[in-house]
């Protein structure tokens, strides 16, 4: 059985102004962002505002808002990196690998031969994810 919401949780805070964030995309109802712990150059994340644990019980209206938004970030991150593909991935509870319990959507940049870096490997330089943040952003207006 899994808990509730919880209101306190890293993004709900990120989405507050309480924690700053390198911001790419924000609508009026999501908000994309640089993960702070990359597994792969140009990770990025894509946080719907609802209140949402995760996919198992969020509504299927901010499934649908996010939903775009996601494809279109991973069209901008091939883009601005050269990426080879585009992984999109999504985690339900602990045993399947969630960490952060408010809905997210990661989307990871993959290049030929190159394996991913540990997601709890430490935090990323801000100033290398600042501009990884302008690039990708640069990519979203010439698309």
């Amino acid at each position: 059985m899994t808990e509730g919401y919880d209101p306190n949780n890293v993004f709900a805070k990120i989405l507050r102004g309480e924690i700053p964030s390198q911001k790419l995309i924000e609508t009026d109802t999501a908000l994309a962002i640089m993960d702070v712990m990359p597994q792969s150059k140009g990770h990025c994340l894509v946080i719907p505002k609802a209140p949402s644990r995760n996919l198992l019980d969020a509504s299927d209206a901010t499934l649908q808002a996010v939903m775009p938004l996601v494809a279109r970030l991973a069209r901008a991150v091939q883009t601005a990196f050269s990426a080879d593909g585009v992984f999109v991935a999504q985690f339900n509870e602990a045993p399947a690998g969630q960490t952060v319990f408010h809905l997210h959507i990661h989307v990871i940049p993959r290049y030929a031969g190159a394996e991913l870096e540990r997601h709890a490997g430490g935090m990323a330089d801000p100033a290398m994810l600042a501009d990884q943040a302008a690039a990708i952003r640069a990519a979203l207006e010439s698309l």
